[in-house]
């Protein structure tokens, strides 16, 4: 079952369970799916491609959370934090600093990197190495540190 699939399925579920938040969640989702299909002219899009539109709305949820906290917004707090939640629930566990070291030096070995004008070449190299499973922040962070110890 695809990731596509998934979503389709668990939006039938969410109508039959009368679970409103969890509804238009994934609505927004599908909406930003059928976008991308449309954009691509593709009839149906792959799991990479679900996985980044996913990225995206929760990066955006992120943000929103932050500037909710900052306005005094509670409600709206606790209800795009319930939203992120679901969306999360659709990405792959994310990796741990432990578990990026490896990939970020096989990056830095693959593109042979000599130091920071490397940067986008590695987080290209980091990225596809983590396969949509690390927070781009701290991967960036420790190509960064990596980076700067080789000059």
């Amino acid at each position: 079952m695809t990731l596509g699939e998934k979503i389709d399925a668990d939006i039938k579920e969410a109508m039959k369970a009368k679970d409103g938040i969890k509804l238009s969640t994934l609505r927004m989702l599908k909406a930003g799916m059928k976008n991308l299909e449309i954009e691509k002219k593709a009839e149906k899009l792959e799991d990479k491609d679900v996985m980044a539109i996913i990225s995206k709305q929760i990066k955006q949820h992120k943000d929103s959370i932050d500037g909710f906290t900052k306005g005094n917004r509670q409600d709206l707090v606790d209800k795009e934090t319930a939203e992120l939640k679901i969306l999360e629930s659709y990405m792959p566990k994310m990796l741990s600093a432990d578990e990026l070291k490896p990939i970020v030096k096989n990056a830095i070995a693959a593109v042979d990197a000599k130091g920071r004008a490397d940067m986008g070449k590695v987080m290209k190299a980091a990225m596809e190495g983590a396969k949509g499973a690390a927070d781009g922040k701290m991967l960036s962070q420790m190509v960064s540190e990596e980076l700067a110890k080789l000059g």
